[in-house]
């Protein structure tokens, strides 16, 4: 069957002591399948101010690859291009939730589809795509206590059965937060 594991980084990456493992979805060794939901924390401030911690929970709920993906990108917008030969596209929809850790909680999080990139167990990076996405998209300003649903696109090559995706903060530089 064809999947799509998820592992992230977050503002502190933990290295296992040798001899020991790392936690399921931390290393693209060791990806948490679909449907795992994955913790992580996000550090908010700038410069010498104090920063807040905020706790961050991703799950990938479904994935779509090929034929189905390129259907549901069709329907989304006839602007949509096909894959490459070679290439398929799959589509991710993604749960995200933030929470504050201390108050205040004033910190906004800017959620964008470019904080997810998609590579081979190997750590290729595979390329961006602009593509009109399905209802609901995964894009938005997430406040304390906020949990985001949507889909986010990847144009991966047919012969990767299974392709990872990551998720950093600081991608895309949509986020100006004190840690990665």
């Amino acid at each position: 069957t064809r999947s799509l594991g998820l592992f992230l980084f977050a503002v502190v990456l933990a290295i296992p002591a040798a001899g020991t493992a790392a936690e399921v979805g931390t290393s693209p060794f060791d990806p948490a399948p679909a449907g795992t939901r994955l913790s992580g924390i996000v550090e908010c401030g700038r410069g010498y101010t104090t920063h807040e911690l905020y706790n961050m929970g991703i799950t990938l709920q479904e994935v779509m690859r090929g034929e189905n993906a390129w259907k549901r990108l069709l329907k989304a917008s006839s602007a949509n291009k096909p894959a490459d030969e070679g290439f398929e596209y799959v589509l991710a929809r993604v749960t995200f939730e933030y929470t504050a850790r201390n108050k205040p909680g004033l910190c906004i999080h800017k959620l964008t589809p470019n904080q997810f990139i998609a590579c081979s167990s190997e750590g290729e990076e595979y390329p961006a795509v602009d593509l009109s996405l399905p209802e609901p998209e995964l894009r938005g300003d997430l406040r304390s206590g906020d949990t985001l649903e949507g889909w986010i696109v990847f144009l991966i090559p047919e012969s990767d059965k299974t392709p990872l995706l990551f998720y950093s903060a600081d991608s895309g530089r949509a986020v100006m937060h004190g840690g990665n």
